[in-house]
């Protein structure tokens, strides 16, 4: 017997991906099996609640801009190799896994090997999170005397500083000003194109 495991979400984003549009609520009534335009309406109701899709102002339904949730397949060892069982654990929405605060969250693009201990390599684009209280620890976007960084903040007493991750670089002390707007909140790397 043929089960159907796609989510409502993967069939929207399925007919999306083939159509160039969004489904008709008559249309999202049959991809999803339901009986009647109302189950469809609930149900966009829903993810647009949630942020996945948006209404336009005629009541059309609109993607957002990173539509998809992604199935988590379980675990893979990053040690030594293990047996694998691929089973659908969950689905994972990408863009509230990565930007928690989307409104506050701003891409950069990495330049240089400042941060590489901390896995932060040129070409990672870094997200960062404003209005966030930074902490010891975390990796800051920081305006150290007028020149911008991504760097970990440090502090220590009455002392503040900007710490590298690479030990080709020195900590960087303020001289006049030290501002920090955002803190990191995910880093992506494509590997392949």
């Amino acid at each position: 017997m043929y089960m159907d495991t796609h989510t409502p979400l993967q069939k929207i984003n399925e007919f999306y991906q083939s159509r160039k549009r969004m489904p008709t609520y008559t249309e999202l009534a049959a991809l999803c099996g339901f009986r009647s335009k109302n189950a469809a309406h609930k149900l966009a109701a829903q993810l647009v609640e949630r942020g996945v899709i948006h209404r336009g102002t005629h009541g059309e339904l609109l993607p957002a801009s990173l539509m998809t949730e992604l199935p988590v397949l379980g675990t893979v060892q990053a040690g030594f190799p293990s047996p694998a069982e691929e089973e659908t654990v969950d689905t994972l929405p990408l863009e509230e896994y990565l930007m928690p605060k989307r409104e506050a969250t701003y891409l950069f693009r990495v330049r240089g090997d400042s941060m590489t201990g901390a896995g932060i390599i040129e070409g990672d684009l870094a997200l960062v999170e404003r209005g966030r209280s930074p902490r010891d620890g975390d990796i800051v976007l920081a305006e150290v005397d007028r020149e911008w960084t991504l760097k970990s903040l440090r502090k220590r007493s009455n002392k503040i500083w900007l710490e590298p991750a690479n030990k080709k670089y020195k900590p960087i002390y303020p001289t006049e000003e030290l501002r920090i707007p955002a803190v990191l909140v995910s880093i992506v790397r494509k590997y392949r194109t």
